[in-house]
């Protein structure tokens, strides 16, 4: 059975990513829009557009929401979501908070269904392989992540510039980099903040945080998240036996471009691969009851966390 999709907002990531991989992913159908501006809703080629978010989750033919509206809005829309009976996938960061994503999963929890944060680099095959490879010991023991998300910003007019909206690299990119802490290091259960650097803009948020840790007592993790630094993108774990480095394509946010992985000094090749799609399909074949595999929530609460922690101690 076709998963009948609706949106709550039309903006980029929606429009860009999500839309075209309903729209190819096998069991999916976009059948709903909502946003502030029908003609972008329209845009994305769903069968309905309605006017207001609350009619939208009003129609029982929808099944599974997604909703990429400003981080500040995920808490009320999530919630709301969840209480009209719809299975959620919702962008990252889940919640500005651990308060508010463990709020969330409860709710999911009290109504019976499901919650997903749309971390979408996890879906992808290198990212699992990297897993895959570390779970095996094919490094040894693992000693230390380095990882960089990093890109000059020119936002204007924009929620990620707003502390009060959830804004900052922090939120916007630097989750990627703790949720592979969390894949790779069995759920970072002991993660104590070593040294953090923050450079803050002129509107208040982070333009640049710059954090070391200490996992499991026994894993350093240096991570770079940036809107002010030079595009980059990098993610390598070093072990005892050996070190796994992605290669050719962005590190978190390859997109229907082929990559490759190095593993101590061997290159695999993955071919071009679009991650959304990947999402999208695992999500329906979870609500179909038919397999399928989506971010755990106790992860989502453990990035929630670990992002608290930066934050604090900044």
């Amino acid at each position: 059975m076709d998963v009948k999709w609706g949106f709550l907002g039309a903006g980029f990531v929606a429009s860009r990513g999500l839309a075209p991989a309903v729209h190819a992913a096998r069991g999916a159908t976009l059948y709903a829009v909502a946003s502030r501006d029908p003609q972008r809703s329209a845009g994305l080629e769903p069968e309905r557009v309605y006017a207001t978010y609350d009619e939208l989750l009003a129609d029982e033919e929808v099944d599974a929401v997604y909703i990429s509206l400003s981080n500040s809005q995920h808490l009320e829309w999530v919630t709301k979501a969840l209480e009209a009976g719809k299975d959620v996938l919702c962008e990252k960061p889940l919640g500005l908070n651990a308060r508010e994503t463990e709020a969330m999963f409860a709710t999911a929890a009290k109504n019976g269904r499901l919650l997903i944060e749309a971390v979408w680099s996890r879906w992808h095959p290198r990212f699992n392989r990297m897993v895959e490879l570390v779970s095996n010991g094919a490094i040894g023991q693992v000693e230390h992540i380095e990882s960089a998300f990093s890109f000059t910003s020119e936002m204007t007019d924009n929620y990620r510039l707003i502390p009060a909206m959830g804004g900052g690299a922090l939120l916007d990119v630097g989750c990627y980099q703790a949720h592979a802490w969390v894949a790779l290091t069995g759920g970072a259960p002991d993660l104590a903040i070593t040294q953090v650097e923050r450079i803050i803009g002129p509107t208040g948020i982070d333009l640049t945080t710059d954090v070391q840790v200490l996992i499991n007592q026994c894993i350093t993790a240096h991570s770079v998240s940036s809107f002010a630094l030079p595009s980059h993108q990098e993610l390598l774990i070093r072990g005892t036996l050996g070190e796994i480095r992605a290669g050719k394509g962005e590190s978190f946010s390859t997109w229907n471009e082929a990559s490759t992985l190095f593993i101590n000094g061997e290159v695999e090749k993955f071919p071009v691969t679009n991650a959304f799609v990947n999402m999208v399909e695992n999500v329906g074949e979870v609500i179909n009851g038919n397999g399928g595999w989506v971010v755990p929530g106790a992860d989502s609460i453990r990035v929630a966390t670990i992002l608290d922690m930066i934050a604090r101690s900044s």
